[in-house]
């Protein structure tokens, strides 16, 4: 990509970010950001169709951290997946870097961006593990994409609870007790208040 082009992306990144953490998501022009990135309208078009793309966009960082991540565990397992959830911590530790983004988005639309792109990577490389370790052939094995989705909500569903906590348990502490809720299921770990 063009130097030009990823810097002009960049300083667009850079002021939405600003003007989310001073005003709501909603009430953010597409104006506001191009006077905060010093750019004009026409170079915003050029780029992004609206500021909900460019929210979207602004999460391509994490898709790219997190599939590199993954594909170190797939290589270092032999393709069989190794440790599953291998994108979790990575990506609970980013949400916990970026937790102040996430309190200016709860409750407005761009909060609801953020978490269906985060939603959509979470698939993606739910995805990629499964293929990488599924057995297709067995008799008894469920329907991938109802496997995938039963990941992807309950990842989402202890990502959500956790950032709207504060965030106070360590990345690796609430990755541990995701994982156990995974591999062992709901009833043995015996959930207290």
């Amino acid at each position: 990509m063009d130097r030009r082009v990823v810097r002009t992306r960049g300083l667009l990144q850079h002021a939405l970010v600003a003007l989310i953490q001073k005003k709501k998501y909603e009430a953010i022009t597409i104006e506001e950001i191009c006077a905060a990135a010093n750019v004009g309208r026409s170079t915003f078009y050029a780029h992004y169709t609206s500021k909900d793309e460019l929210k979207r966009s602004g999460l391509d960082h994490l898709r790219r951290r997190l599939i590199d991540r993954q594909k170190e565990a797939l290589a270092a397992s032999g393709g069989l997946g190794g440790r599953s959830l291998s994108f979790s911590l990575p990506l609970f530790e980013h949400a916990r870097e970026h937790l102040h983004l996430y309190r200016a988005l709860v409750g407005s639309r761009g909060g609801a961006v953020a978490l269906d792109t985060i939603r959509r990577i979470v698939a993606d490389l739910v995805r990629t593990e499964l293929t990488a370790g599924i057995d297709k052939r067995s008799a008894d094995a469920m329907p991938r994409e109802l496997v995938i989705q039963y990941v992807v909500g309950a990842y989402m569903a202890v990502l959500i609870w956790w950032l709207d906590g504060g965030a106070k348990l360590p990345p690796q502490r609430i990755d541990a007790m995701l994982r156990r809720l995974a591999t062992d299921g709901v009833l043995p770990s015996r959930a207290r208040g």
